[in-house]
């Protein structure tokens, strides 16, 4: 992770912005409420890490590392 704090399962973040295109019922659930919390992890593209999040709506979706911050 390219980030200064530290990011755990449990944590609490919030989506800041979304470099792929997503389906339009999670741009909806974004809209709503970009907040979340930190459910796991998943490698990407096979160097990356991705970080799944549950937002507050109950959606799961794993976004990269630089789309999110600490809420």
């Amino acid at each position: 992770m390219t980030q200064a704090v530290t990011i755990d399962v449990g944590s609490k973040v919030r989506i800041t912005r979304v470099r792929d295109r997503i389906p339009a019922n999670l741009v909806e659930a974004l809209k709503a409420d970009a907040s979340g919390t930190v459910k796991g992890f998943r490698t990407v593209d096979g160097k990356g890490i991705g970080v799944v999040v549950e937002l507050a709506g109950g959606q799961t979706a794993w976004f990269f590392d630089d789309e999110i911050s600490i809420a």
